[in-house]
């Protein structure tokens, strides 16, 4: 099968147009014919190196991924999610708590290729009518997004809630999941045209980043009060702010730290306000069916900044690693 492969971390390079034997389905999986997969920052810090992170090379990135099962040609979207299945958080629908917790294209190889084998609980039916390319957009930023506010800050209609990077994979659903749940959003980014992206989304306040200060931003357009909930994955650039501009008793959640891991917490505004800082990692197998559930009433859409062949994989991570996208790149595989 055709496939871009690492052979060791590193940069754009690093990412090599190969042929690999197709994968042989152990017990209890399934083979896929990958149609698409979608890129996630997940692919840039696997590429570049995760300290602790052990590869077996060659290594195939790809966490999103959608196709067909090979034996019996049955459209589908691929979990992301890694877990035993048999432990108490598995079987009480936490897989993500699982102790052997991963995810495709990190812990195992993912998507980047015409072919994976992956387990059968994996699985969820893709709707008909749901392309391939809007399937891969789905999985990874949209159970993020959604553990992060109907699971972790638990929002309630009337409630403010702020996102940061609304342009990213996980902004962009976070808006739509907000809106869908009652909330007043507002929306950060750090160009007009992203805010205006936001705003079509369903943003009801933008604020640019670029040129206004997060937290006057936010105290203005909410009566000095800040924002009842705060969805963040940027890390050290705003983390200051959102503490800031977060009401009292509010709830931050994070999910990520792309701008750096090592943010300072002035803890004084953490327990003089009261504020619940929620961490938040991916979510489990289960809440795929209802964000395709959601996908299929029309209440969520997929947002695709722009499709590339697997080919062209070094370009697409180009294109992520300078923040040039509104919502998700996917890459589309060939097949004869």
């Amino acid at each position: 099968m055709r496939a871009i492969a690492l052979y060791e971390h590193g940069g754009i390079d690093k990412l090599v147009a190969c042929e690999l034997p197709t994968p042989e389905p152990g017990p209890g999986e399934v083979l896929v014919r990958v149609e698409a997969v979608a890129l996630n920052h997940l692919d840039l810090w696997v590429r570049k190196g995760i300290p602790g992170l052990k590869l077996t090379y060659p290594h195939l990135l790809g966490a999103d991924i959608a196709g067909e099962l090979v034996s019996d040609g049955s459209k589908v979207i691929v979990s992301p999610v890694l877990s035993c299945m048999r432990c108490r958080d598995c079987l009480s629908g936490r897989d993500n708590l699982c102790r052997h917790f991963g995810l495709l294209g990190e812990h195992r190889s993912g998507g980047y290729a015409q072919y994976i084998a992956v387990p059968a609980c994996n699985i969820v039916p893709r709707p008909t009518g749901m392309s391939a390319v809007d399937a891969a957009a789905l999985p990874v930023t949209g159970l993020t997004a959604w553990q992060m506010l109907v699971k972790k800050a638990k929002v309630l209609p009337g409630e403010t809630v702020l996102v940061i990077a609304a342009g990213s994979g996980v902004g962009v659903a976070a808006v739509q999941i907000a809106k869908l749940l009652g909330a007043r959003v507002i929306a950060t980014a750090t160009s007009d045209a992203k805010l205006e992206r936001a705003r079509a989304l369903g943003a009801d306040e933008t604020i640019n980043t670029s040129t206004h200060d997060l937290v006057e931003g936010v105290k203005s357009l909410t009566g000095k009060r800040g924002a009842d909930v705060i969805i963040e994955h940027v890390g050290k650039a705003l983390w200051s702010q959102c503490i800031l501009a977060c009401a009292t008793g509010g709830r931050i959640v994070t999910c990520g730290a792309t701008t750096g891991f090592d943010a300072v917490t002035d803890l004084r505004h953490v327990f003089f306000r009261q504020l619940s800082i929620l961490g938040s990692t991916m979510g489990s197998k289960g809440d795929l069916f209802d964000i395709v559930e959601q996908v299929k009433a029309g209440k969520i859409r997929p947002v695709i900044d722009r499709v590339l062949p697997l080919a062209e994989a070094r370009k697409a991570h180009e294109l992520l690693e300078g923040r040039q996208q509104f919502g998700k790149i996917v890459l589309e595989v060939p097949h004869p």
